[in-house]
Protein backbone atom coordinates (compact mmCIF):
# COMPACT_ATOMS: atom_id res chain seq x y z
CA UNK A 1 0.00 0.00 0.00
CA UNK A 2 1.66 3.25 -1.09
CA UNK A 3 0.85 6.07 1.40
CA UNK A 4 2.66 8.81 0.07
CA UNK A 5 5.44 9.49 -2.91
CA UNK A 6 8.11 12.38 -3.23
CA UNK A 7 9.02 13.10 -6.28
CA UNK A 8 8.99 15.45 -9.52
CA UNK A 9 6.20 16.72 -11.46
CA UNK A 10 6.23 15.05 -14.82
CA UNK A 11 2.18 15.95 -16.22
CA UNK A 12 -0.49 17.59 -14.40
CA UNK A 13 -4.05 16.88 -16.84
CA UNK A 14 -7.57 17.81 -15.46
CA UNK A 15 -7.94 15.28 -13.31
CA UNK A 16 -4.72 13.58 -12.10
CA UNK A 17 -1.11 13.87 -12.10
CA UNK A 18 2.17 11.89 -12.91
CA UNK A 19 4.86 11.94 -10.22
CA UNK A 20 8.08 10.72 -10.91
CA UNK A 21 10.04 8.46 -8.68
CA UNK A 22 13.45 7.61 -9.48
CA UNK A 23 12.56 7.10 -13.11
CA UNK A 24 8.76 5.07 -11.81
CA UNK A 25 5.29 7.29 -13.11
CA UNK A 26 2.89 6.87 -10.99
CA UNK A 27 -0.28 8.42 -11.99
CA UNK A 28 -2.24 9.93 -8.77
CA UNK A 29 -5.93 11.63 -9.09
CA UNK A 30 -6.15 14.50 -7.27
CA UNK A 31 -8.71 17.27 -6.85
CA UNK A 32 -8.58 20.88 -8.38
CA UNK A 33 -7.47 22.36 -5.22
CA UNK A 34 -4.39 20.04 -4.86
CA UNK A 35 -3.67 20.04 -8.65
CA UNK A 36 -3.27 24.26 -8.80
CA UNK A 37 -0.77 24.12 -5.70
CA UNK A 38 1.31 21.60 -7.73
CA UNK A 39 5.04 22.91 -8.12
CA UNK A 40 6.37 23.68 -12.04
CA UNK A 41 7.12 20.47 -14.10
CA UNK A 42 9.88 19.00 -13.02
CA UNK A 43 9.85 20.46 -9.83
CA UNK A 44 9.51 17.97 -6.53
CA UNK A 45 6.40 17.89 -5.04
CA UNK A 46 5.32 15.74 -2.09
CA UNK A 47 1.52 13.98 -1.97
CA UNK A 48 -0.41 12.49 0.87
CA UNK A 49 -1.57 8.97 -1.03
CA UNK A 50 -4.78 7.02 -0.52
CA UNK A 51 -4.49 3.78 -2.42
CA UNK A 52 -7.07 1.71 -3.25
CA UNK A 53 -7.59 -1.24 -5.62
CA UNK A 54 -10.94 -2.83 -7.15
CA UNK A 55 -11.70 -5.73 -9.99
CA UNK A 56 -12.87 -3.22 -12.44
CA UNK A 57 -10.16 -0.54 -12.11
CA UNK A 58 -7.32 -1.91 -10.39
CA UNK A 59 -5.20 -0.13 -8.52
CA UNK A 60 -6.06 4.11 -8.06
CA UNK A 61 -4.08 6.28 -6.56
CA UNK A 62 -5.77 9.15 -4.74
CA UNK A 63 -2.91 12.45 -4.00
CA UNK A 64 -3.44 15.21 -1.54
CA UNK A 65 -1.44 18.33 -0.60
CA UNK A 66 -1.91 17.48 3.80
CA UNK A 67 -2.61 14.48 6.03
CA UNK A 68 -5.87 16.05 7.14
CA UNK A 69 -6.83 16.22 3.42
CA UNK A 70 -6.04 12.48 3.09
CA UNK A 71 -8.01 11.85 6.06
CA UNK A 72 -11.23 14.22 5.33
CA UNK A 73 -11.77 11.97 1.72
CA UNK A 74 -11.38 8.65 3.80
CA UNK A 75 -14.00 9.87 6.37
CA UNK A 76 -16.24 10.91 3.59
CA UNK A 77 -15.86 7.61 1.65
CA UNK A 78 -17.25 5.76 4.86
CA UNK A 79 -20.41 8.02 4.21
CA UNK A 80 -23.02 5.52 2.25
CA UNK A 81 -23.70 7.09 -1.16
CA UNK A 82 -20.08 9.03 -0.96
CA UNK A 83 -17.67 7.31 -3.67
CA UNK A 84 -14.23 8.82 -4.30
CA UNK A 85 -15.48 11.80 -6.87
CA UNK A 86 -18.07 13.06 -4.69
CA UNK A 87 -15.59 13.32 -1.56
CA UNK A 88 -12.87 14.94 -4.17
CA UNK A 89 -15.43 17.19 -5.23
CA UNK A 90 -16.48 18.02 -1.51
CA UNK A 91 -12.74 18.83 -0.86
CA UNK A 92 -12.66 20.83 -3.65
CA UNK A 93 -14.82 23.26 -2.39
CA UNK A 94 -14.04 22.99 1.33
CA UNK A 95 -10.67 22.45 3.34
CA UNK A 96 -10.80 20.04 6.00
CA UNK A 97 -11.50 23.16 8.13
CA UNK A 98 -14.36 24.85 6.55
CA UNK A 99 -15.92 21.36 6.24
CA UNK A 100 -15.76 21.28 9.78
CA UNK A 101 -17.11 24.04 10.51
CA UNK A 102 -19.95 23.27 8.07
CA UNK A 103 -20.58 20.47 10.43
CA UNK A 104 -20.79 22.09 13.30
CA UNK A 105 -23.09 24.72 12.58
CA UNK A 106 -25.03 21.54 10.27
CA UNK A 107 -24.49 23.89 7.08
CA UNK A 108 -25.98 21.34 4.19
CA UNK A 109 -26.10 23.64 1.16
CA UNK A 110 -22.05 24.34 1.87
CA UNK A 111 -21.28 20.92 1.43
CA UNK A 112 -24.15 20.58 -0.95
CA UNK A 113 -22.40 23.11 -3.44
CA UNK A 114 -20.12 20.12 -4.31
CA UNK A 115 -20.54 18.98 -8.20
CA UNK A 116 -22.43 15.83 -7.73
CA UNK A 117 -23.55 16.29 -3.93
CA UNK A 118 -27.30 16.65 -3.92
CA UNK A 119 -29.72 17.88 -0.71
CA UNK A 120 -30.14 14.42 0.50
CA UNK A 121 -25.98 13.33 0.43
CA UNK A 122 -24.99 16.78 1.63
CA UNK A 123 -27.58 16.31 4.96
CA UNK A 124 -26.38 12.80 5.28
CA UNK A 125 -22.54 14.01 5.15
CA UNK A 126 -23.24 16.86 8.13
CA UNK A 127 -25.35 14.33 9.93
CA UNK A 128 -22.23 11.74 9.67
CA UNK A 129 -19.54 13.55 10.33
CA UNK A 130 -20.65 14.70 13.98
CA UNK A 131 -17.88 14.24 16.58
CA UNK A 132 -15.63 12.62 13.85
CA UNK A 133 -11.48 14.28 13.40
CA UNK A 134 -11.78 16.12 10.41
CA UNK A 135 -9.28 18.17 11.60
CA UNK A 136 -6.70 18.65 14.43
CA UNK A 137 -6.78 22.14 14.02
CA UNK A 138 -9.23 25.10 14.60
CA UNK A 139 -12.18 24.27 12.73
CA UNK A 140 -13.43 27.19 9.88
CA UNK A 141 -16.56 28.68 10.67
CA UNK A 142 -16.69 30.99 7.39
CA UNK A 143 -17.29 29.54 4.35
CA UNK A 144 -15.77 30.38 1.13
CA UNK A 145 -19.44 30.68 -0.40
CA UNK A 146 -20.26 33.18 1.71
CA UNK A 147 -20.14 36.51 -0.44
CA UNK A 148 -18.01 39.70 0.23
CA UNK A 149 -20.03 42.94 1.47
CA UNK A 150 -16.94 44.70 -1.02
CA UNK A 151 -16.34 43.26 -4.62
CA UNK A 152 -12.71 42.76 -4.72
CA UNK A 153 -10.77 43.75 -7.63
CA UNK A 154 -9.75 41.06 -9.22
CA UNK A 155 -5.63 40.15 -9.02
CA UNK A 156 -3.27 40.39 -11.48
CA UNK A 157 -2.66 36.50 -11.33
CA UNK A 158 -6.85 36.13 -11.39
CA UNK A 159 -7.22 37.97 -14.39
CA UNK A 160 -4.24 36.15 -15.99
CA UNK A 161 -6.20 32.67 -14.90
CA UNK A 162 -9.16 33.42 -16.66
CA UNK A 163 -7.00 34.51 -19.62
CA UNK A 164 -5.13 31.52 -19.96
CA UNK A 165 -8.54 29.18 -19.75
CA UNK A 166 -10.02 31.58 -22.54
CA UNK A 167 -7.38 30.04 -24.40
CA UNK A 168 -8.50 26.15 -23.87
CA UNK A 169 -6.35 25.62 -20.61
CA UNK A 170 -7.62 23.43 -18.15
CA UNK A 171 -8.44 25.89 -15.01
CA UNK A 172 -5.91 23.88 -12.39
CA UNK A 173 -3.17 23.98 -15.12
CA UNK A 174 -4.03 27.57 -15.54
CA UNK A 175 -3.84 28.34 -11.79
CA UNK A 176 -0.39 26.13 -11.24
CA UNK A 177 1.38 27.75 -13.76
CA UNK A 178 0.10 31.14 -13.53
CA UNK A 179 1.58 30.49 -9.63
CA UNK A 180 4.80 30.10 -10.94
CA UNK A 181 4.85 33.11 -13.22
CA UNK A 182 3.89 35.03 -10.17
CA UNK A 183 6.80 33.64 -7.87
CA UNK A 184 9.17 34.15 -10.87
CA UNK A 185 8.65 37.60 -11.27
CA UNK A 186 7.49 38.89 -8.53
CA UNK A 187 4.55 40.55 -7.03
CA UNK A 188 4.30 43.69 -9.64
CA UNK A 189 3.90 41.61 -12.91
CA UNK A 190 0.80 42.62 -15.17
CA UNK A 191 -1.70 40.45 -16.41
CA UNK A 192 0.07 40.15 -20.10
CA UNK A 193 3.53 39.24 -18.46
CA UNK A 194 1.86 36.59 -16.38
CA UNK A 195 -0.06 35.15 -19.33
CA UNK A 196 3.07 35.23 -21.28
CA UNK A 197 5.11 33.45 -18.30
CA UNK A 198 2.61 30.99 -18.10
CA UNK A 199 2.10 29.78 -22.20
CA UNK A 200 6.09 29.64 -21.65
CA UNK A 201 5.73 27.23 -19.13
CA UNK A 202 2.62 25.19 -20.80
CA UNK A 203 5.39 24.83 -23.77
CA UNK A 204 8.13 23.52 -22.29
Amino acid sequence: MIGRLRGAVAEVGEEEALIDVMGVGYVVRCGSRTLGRLPALGEETLLHIESQWSESAGLRLYGFGTREDRRAFVLLQAIQGVGPKAAMAVLDVLTPAELAGAVAREDKAAVGRAQGVGPKLALRIVTELKDKPITDGPISFSSSAAPSPVAAKPSASGEAVVGLMGLGIAEAQARRVVEAAAIRLGEEADVSALIKAGLQELGR
